[in-house]
């Protein structure tokens, strides 16, 4: 081995040992300072301070609960229009097309009145010649009465009855009465020509035109009253007892419709509950009932007119919920419980709901007058729980 080969490999091993040395120093010092420095003591004692919280406070009072349901727009009144005899369409009315607006008796359409004129003339004329009838044969009842009278005969009631023409003074007044009653047929046949609206109402649609044959029973028209309309709601089951519909002279609830979406939010129509309808709606199998609104067509106001079959927001008031708290349903906490801050600590009451709407829980019992219920969320919830608000101290 060479010199040079010597001298590194002496340097490689006192570099290893220098390391070495450096390494345990320091653990040395280490342990030492570790084992020198002075424990800190921890309190026996920790200050917790009082949870910063929100709060109001409540009273009793009597609250109108609003139900929010959906519900379809119908026509109170709908009718489709009929002829009741055969003809011709002679004529129509201007205002006879989709969309006007008719008002009752007013003359739709005219059939070709022609046959019936004459039928009814043709039975007039019968009615005169049995009134003629009539005349002739109480004019020898008469002569017969005067004859049986000069003879000085003493005949049973039949036989009499017979001598004095009786029965055939009974047949011309029957003929007679046959004879009327075909002048009033024929009459009423040529009145209906002229078909009239039977309702104030709308036109949806018109299905005759001059010229058209019309056969007894053909439709001509779809009319619907303009006078009120319906609007069918589905409602939750255990919600109807909250519903008063105006029987046993109470009033009728009162419901607010709304077209979110369409109308403006400020934008509403007015109706009553009428009554329940006894059949639960198919699809939703909610309990259905009928809520009437006037003038939905809103020809006499400012408001915005209902649409047939249009699907609105209904808002219909319950009856009134009294001596209860009316709380936010966000301040309703789980299983039903309220937070209550009561002599600066927390109160964890069972809050029994009688009813419950989009905003708010009426509760009947939990609650009382002054009770100053948290709003805020708390990170640690346990009865006894120290509280404080912002104005008050710790």
């Amino acid at each position: 081995m060479t010199e040079k080969k010597r001298t590194v490999k002496k340097g490689v091993v006192l570099t290893i040992i220098a390391c070495l040395l450096i390494v345990a120093i320091t653990g040395g010092i280490v342990w030492y300072i570790n084992n020198s420095e002075p424990v800190a003591q921890r309190e026996t004692a920790t200050k917790r301070n009082p949870m910063l919280v929100e709060a109001f406070t409540v009273s009793r009072q009597t609250y109108h609960p609003q139900i929010k349901v959906l519900g379809r727009v119908e026509a109170a009144r709908e009718v489709m229009l009929r002829p009741r005899i055969t003809g011709e369409v002679i004529r129509i009315a201007d205002n006879f097309e989709p969309g006007a607006m008719v008002q009752a008796g007013d003359v739709l359409v005219t059939l070709d009145p022609a046959d019936f004129e004459i039928a009814l003339a043709e039975r007039q004329s019968e009615l005169q010649q049995v009134e003629a009838d009539l005349a002739i044969e109480k004019g020898q009842q008469q002569v017969a009465r005067q004859e049986f009278a000069l003879t000085g005969q003493k005949l049973e009631s039949s036989q009499r009855a017979l001598v004095l023409r009786e029965p055939q003074l009974k047949t011309v007044r029957a003929r007679l009465e046959a004879a009327r009653a075909a002048v009033a047929q024929a009459q009423l046949e040529l009145d209906r020509t002229s078909i009239k609206a039977p309702f104030d109402a709308q036109v949806v649609e018109r299905m005759v035109n001059l010229g058209s044959q019309v056969e007894r029973g053909n439709v001509m028209a779809q009319l619907i009253g303009i006078s009120k309309y319906w609007v069918i709601a589905t409602v939750p089951l255990n919600q109807l007892k909250w519903i008063s519909f105006g029987q046993d002279d109470t009033e009728p609830s009162r419901a607010t419709i709304k077209k979110r979406g369409i109308w403006e939010d400020e934008q509403a129509r007015h109706g009553v509950v009428q009554r329940f309808i006894g059949t639960l709606d198919e699809q939703t199998r909610l309990a259905r009932v009928l809520i009437t609104v006037e003038d939905p067509l809103a020809l006499n106001s400012d408001s915005p007119p209902l649409v047939l079959d249009a699907i609105v927001q209904t808002i219909i008031e319950g009856r009134p919920l009294e001596n209860v708290v009316r709380l936010d349903r966000d301040f309703l906490r789980p299983n039903d419980t309220v937070w209550v801050m009561q002599d600066g600590k927390l109160s964890i009451r069972k809050a029994k709901v009688v009813f419950r709407d989009a905003n708010y829980a009426y509760i009947e019992k939990g609650l009382e007058d002054g009770d100053n219920v948290v709003v805020t969320s708390l990170s640690r919830v346990r009865e006894g729980a120290e509280l404080r608000t912002a104005g008050g101290s710790e």
